[in-house]
């Protein structure tokens, strides 16, 4: 009798199950950003967030979750229930932190993908006056002058920081870094001539490139950019297997209900795939990429294995 009775129960969890799964979602849905409001992925979250809400018919509040480099926002939802009522808009710390942190407040296998929506290329930037004027100009100097040169970055661990630091690993040069609070106070730092370079998001600099106060020498990514169209590639200035792009998507508690899971990247997928969406994506300098749950898990981990190896070589660790 006891052994039918606790068949009955695991039978009725299962149909419960599936019938939540069925009739997702049912209330709003909370989609966590782990960065104050006004960057570039808090401004993605809120395209994605309106649009997703018609998709999924119910209303999505997006909720800045700031700290310790995005760690707070992914623990917080890391912890949630898996039931596809608390989403994360993901993005690089989500491989960066992992690589990084020998202890981090949640266990990155307990956050799972749903889409990846977005890339953006980082850009190689000089003063005008600097007399630089390619990369193979930064490279030639810098390997004259081992230890002379300086970069900026937006602060210890971050993509730009990594970003740099993969430069000086693959051209095998010698550059000191200085870590500013910000990365507009590095790019100031760049314009005044304290530093040498930086490194930064497409997005941010892209105004002081076309104003003329900061000369672009390549961006990352395997392609050029459609808002940089006339800009090389790292590799295609001559630093052969070099690629770095920042990114965004979504990811969610693991564990969600393969029903929610189904609708919840179909949803995505229907979003990304909008005309407005990616001209909205183009405006900001980013460049529309729709991967699905498998294909981002795998591009993660192929991002995480590189900071990890850039990480090593630099001697960083963060804790």
């Amino acid at each position: 009798m006891m052994l039918k009775h606790l068949l009955v129960l695991i039978c009725a969890s299962i149909t419960s199950l599936s019938v939540s799964a069925q009739s997702w979602p049912t209330r709003p849905i909370k989609l966590v950003v782990p960065f104050p409001p006004g960057g570039l992925i808090d401004n993605m979250a809120r395209l994605v967030s309106n649009k997703l809400s018609q998709e999924l018919g119910q209303p999505i509040v997006v909720e800045n979750k700031p700290g310790a480099g995005g760690n707070i926002g992914a623990s917080d939802v890391a912890k949630a229930t898996p039931d596809g009522y608390t989403l994360l808009m993901a993005s690089p710390p989500l491989t960066i932190s992992p690589a990084l942190y020998s202890k981090l407040p949640y266990k990155p296998e307990n956050l799972s993908p749903v889409g990846l929506m977005g890339r953006v290329p980082n850009v190689l930037l000089v003063s005008p006056d600097s007399g630089i004027h390619s990369l193979a100009d930064l490279t030639t100097k810098a390997k004259s002058q081992p230890g002379h040169l300086n970069y900026a970055s937006n602060g210890q661990g971050t993509s730009l920081h990594l970003s740099a630091e993969l430069y000086k690993s693959t051209a095998n040069v010698f550059i000191t870094h200085i870590p500013y609070r910000g990365a507009a106070a590095g790019l100031t730092g760049v314009i005044a001539g304290e530093v040498n370079f930086m490194f930064d998001n497409l997005p941010s600099a892209l105004g002081l490139i076309q104003s003329g106060k900061l000369r672009a020498l390549a961006v990352t990514t395997q392609q050029r950019s459609n808002a940089l169209p006339q800009v090389p590639t790292m590799e295609e200035a001559g630093l052969k297997g070099y690629q770095v792009s920042a990114w965004f998507g979504l990811a969610a508690p693991t564990g969600l209900p393969a029903n929610v899971q189904m609708r919840l990247e179909q949803a995505l997928q229907n979003v990304a795939q909008q005309a407005d969406t990616k001209a909205s994506m183009v405006k900001v300098g980013a460049e529309p990429t729709w991967l699905n749950a498998q294909a981002m898990a795998q591009f993660m981990q192929a991002d995480y294995a590189q900071w990890k190896k850039v990480a090593q070589y630099a001697k960083i660790t963060l804790d």
